[in-house]
């Protein structure tokens, strides 16, 4: 056999290989991930009822490639250490081997940081809370959010955005800084989210939490698992 017939043998015994099959999948996998779909683990209760703890949602990467995202989408964005208030601490090796797996498959926990909120204002627009009803406005026009579920305590003309104290649904107008979106959880009670430290009379600016838009993984389209729980977002 000549060197001439012997390499398409080699390849074909190469491409014959379990291994170079496993390899191929895992290639294949890891584009689809970095670049077109993922699965994500829902950790919190912060955007009950729409999405519940251990929901498994498959998020849109492309979704934003030639548009931005918009008032109620629900995205997935890696929120960074700022939103956990301090420095970043150390996470032992099976904890982080975990969340890699739960990161390429979807079973086990996401990123310490990946979180998903419901997009309310994006670059440039003004948010605030509350109208007389108590509503959120952008751009002074009141949201209908029907998704919203036991919202922060509110009644008009006894607990609202004039009274003492204050009705923590209320914070004050802020405009959203370029490439910098305003999130908010659905379970407006119990969500870490843009406006969680806000929600005080004369807050400081500073206050506030954006989620970058470099830091947007995509939207979250559907719930994969539990099966029960299939739907469109």
């Amino acid at each position: 056999m000549t060197a001439a017939t012997d390499q398409p043998a080699r390849w074909r015994r190469i491409t014959r290989s379990v291994w170079f099959h496993l390899a191929l999948a895992f290639t294949v996998v890891a584009l689809v991930l970095s670049f077109i779909a993922k699965p994500y683990v829902v950790p919190s209760g912060s955007m009950e009822q729409s999405l519940q703890v251990g929901d498994r949602v498959l998020v849109n990467r492309l979704a934003y490639l030639a548009s931005q995202p918009t008032t109620g989408d629900v995205v997935v964005f890696d929120a960074g250490e700022a939103w956990d208030g301090g420095a970043a601490t150390g996470e032992d090796p099976i904890r982080s081997a975990l969340r890699w797996v739960g990161e390429m498959t979807g079973f086990g926990p996401s990123g310490r940081h990946t979180l998903v909120k419901r997009v309310i204002a994006g670059p440039g627009q003004v948010a605030a809370c509350c109208t007389d009803g108590g509503a959120v406005t952008v751009d002074g026009v009141p949201l209908v959010e029907p998704y919203v579920f036991e919202d922060l305590p509110f009644e008009p003309g006894a607990l609202d955005c004039t009274s003492n104290p204050r009705s923590l649904r209320c914070f004050d107008s802020v405009t959203v800084p370029a490439e910098s979106y305003l999130m908010l959880g659905d379970h407006r009670s119990a969500s870490s989210d843009s406006a969680a430290l806000c929600r005080v009379a004369d807050a400081d600016q500073g206050c506030w939490r954006w989620a970058s838009r470099d830091g947007i993984v995509g939207r979250a389209v559907v719930i994969l698992w539990p099966i029960t729980r299939w739907n469109l977002l």
